[in-house]
C-alpha cells in the first residue's frame, strides 16, 4: 500500500505549521515583558518627518503628540461634536 502525493503534502504542511506555532510561542514568551510605546505623562512627543526628492526638493514636518492618553483621544473627536446624543431627541 503506497501513500498518495496528497499524504506527503499534508504531513509536510502540518510539520511546517507546527514549527511556526512553536516559534511564535517562543517569540511571545521572550517579548512578554517588553512594553511598546511610552509611559503616560505630561508634555508632548515631537515626531519629525523628512522627505527629500533630490535636486533640492522635499518636505520637513514636525508633529506634536501628547503623552496624556486622554488628551490624545480628544484629538480624534471632531470639534463640532454635540454633547447631546441625537438618539435622545
Amino acid at each position: 500500500m503506497s501513500a498518495g502525493p496528497y499524504t506527503l503534502s499534508a504531513v509536510l504542511g502540518l510539520l511546517i505549521l507546527a514549527i511556526l506555532a512553536v516559534r511564535a510561542f517562543i517569540v511571545m514568551r521572550a517579548e512578554r515583558d517588553d512594553r511598546r510605546g511610552s509611559d503616560p505623562g505630561t508634555g508632548y512627543h515631537v515626531l519629525k518627518s523628512e522627505y527629500f526628492s533630490g535636486m533640492g526638493g522635499g518636505q520637513s514636518r514636525e508633529y506634536k503628540v501628547p503623552r496624556d492618553p486622554q488628551e490624545y483621544a480628544r484629538l480624534f473627536v471632531p470639534k463640532s461634536k454635540d454633547t447631546q446624543d441625537p438618539k435622545d431627541t
